[in-house]
């Protein structure tokens, strides 16, 4: 039985009983990291999570398998106040997929590590690179109490990266500049300001990139939620 007193190998053992053919095939054609996978869905995984319960030292261990489902684990049962901002790094050294890097910008951000987005922005790999956009995406969302001058203060490093060719940055890019003007009217206007210089731009993905947001950011729908 799987519980807050189960060790990393207990979960890891359990993890092992659900391993699924299908499950590893359908999320090869996600773009997922098929690897060290087990073919475990996300739902199932946060049910595993919710009876494991939170214990950092565990996590960590965790995350050291390899395995995906068990780094994906590790980051729902990590504790963000506990989290360091050296543990947050040699994450980020092993990022080899989009879902792992999605699911760790929310716990950064849940463990306020916004130190950390400059030098994950500066960072040449391209799974560090989109974190430090993920976390931004997050942030906008997910830190409602925060002044709006906190985010906002992120727009000019998506501007800077908006010329980064490669897929899963420049989707994070895009995401995280949506996500800013969406928050609400007083973030709408500068967010939607760079996008609208973005999609004038001579470089073919800073023109994706703004011409994108601007296209979601001018929407009925948007325009009617800030109101």
């Amino acid at each position: 039985m799987i519980g807050p007193s189960s060790s990393a190998a207990d979960l890891i053992a359990h993890l092992q009983t659900l391993r699924s053919e299908d499950g590893i095939a359908g999320m090869a054609r996600f773009g997922i990291v098929t690897g060290q996978a087990l073919g475990i869905s996300n739902p199932q995984l946060r049910s595993i999570a919710r009876l494991a319960r939170k214990d950092h030292p565990r996590a960590l261990a965790l995350w050291q398998s390899g395995i995906r489902e068990a780094r994906l684990l590790a980051l729902m049962t990590s504790e963000p106040k506990r989290l360091t901002a050296d543990e947050a790094k040699a994450f980020a050294e092993d990022f080899n997929s989009w879902e792992i890097v999605d699911t760790a910008a929310d716990l950064f951000v849940e463990a306020r590590l916004d130190a950390l987005i400059e030098s994950f922005a500066a960072d040449e790999q391209e799974f560090v690179r989109r974190t430090a956009f993920a976390m931004i995406a997050a942030m906008a969302v997910h830190r409602k109490k925060d002044p709006d001058e906190t985010i906002l203060v992120w727009l000019p490093l998506i501007e800077a990266h908006a010329g980064d060719e490669r897929s899963f940055v420049r989707k994070a890019v895009n995401w995280a500049l949506r996500n800013i003007g969406k928050r609400n009217k007083a973030c709408h206007a500068p967010a939607l300001k760079l996008a609208r210089r973005l999609a004038e731009s001579s470089g073919k993905t800073a023109r994706w990139i703004g011409k994108d947001a601007v296209r979601e950011l001018t929407s009925d729908a948007v325009i009617a939620r800030l109101k």
